[in-house]
């Protein structure tokens, strides 16, 4: 259903996360939006977080310097930007505004993946409870974009986090666990976390590569 965007705010916004449903742009031109609630979900179970062998050893070597909450707006506007294989893109001004507004009130993060000075990765979503949900990444930089996924899954299991949410499941993110669950039993999953505590900032923001590694492999 497409809406006037200048009818949604950031508490409605709030409000459909709560409820299940997500909002997205018919394209970066067209201000108009429109609310998602998909029959069937993209998840990423925290337990169930594979990094690959490869990423590991990349991860270890350290070729990024990764922050968290310092360049949220750039962030937005850098999955925003056509690439090679994703030409088009559903972030429009209103949802940049939107989102950025969720940042300043603590509801929205993002981690970013730097290299000499240079944004060349990164990720954002929302935060709700002890659910996060997914919406965009980028990368610039071979495998940037999955050291601030595993940086991020990181962080919200040192948080106590229940829930990653990812709207869609991608050959990208099927790599790492990612699985489809049907609508009704996210909305089951979604209702139980978001009633939970969590800490965005548990782990310490100047993690080590050790820290983060063995975050991510810890099961509750």
């Amino acid at each position: 259903m497409v809406d006037d965007s200048h009818d949604i705010t950031a508490d409605i916004l709030l409000r459909a996360y709560a409820y299940g449903v997500f909002p997205m742009g018919e394209s970066r031109d067209d201000p108009s939006l429109y609310w998602v609630d998909p029959l069937e979900r993209g998840i990423l179970p925290l337990d169930g977080f594979h990094v690959p062998r490869k990423l590991k050893r990349t991860i270890r070597q350290q070729p990024f310097d990764v922050t968290v909450d310092t360049a949220f707006r750039a962030t937005m506007v850098a999955c925003a930007t056509p690439a090679p294989g994703r030409e088009g893109t559903w972030i429009n001004d209103r949802i940049v505004d939107l989102y950025c507004e969720l940042f300043e009130r603590g509801y929205a993060h993002s981690v970013e993946c730097w290299l000499e000075g240079r944004l060349v990765g990164g990720l954002y979503g929302v935060s709700l409870g002890a659910a996060f949900f997914g919406e965009s990444m980028f990368s610039r930089a071979t495998d940037a974009s999955k050291v601030a996924l595993t940086y991020l899954v990181a962080r919200l299991k040192a948080g106590g986090f229940r829930l990653l949410d990812t709207q869609f499941v991608t050959d990208h993110l099927s790599q790492f666990g990612a699985t489809e669950i049907p609508r009704a039993d996210y909305k089951e999953m979604l209702a139980a976390a978001i009633e939970q505590p969590s800490d965005f900032f548990a782990l310490p923001l100047d993690a080590q590569p050790s820290d983060v590694l063995q975050s991510v492999s810890q099961t509750s």
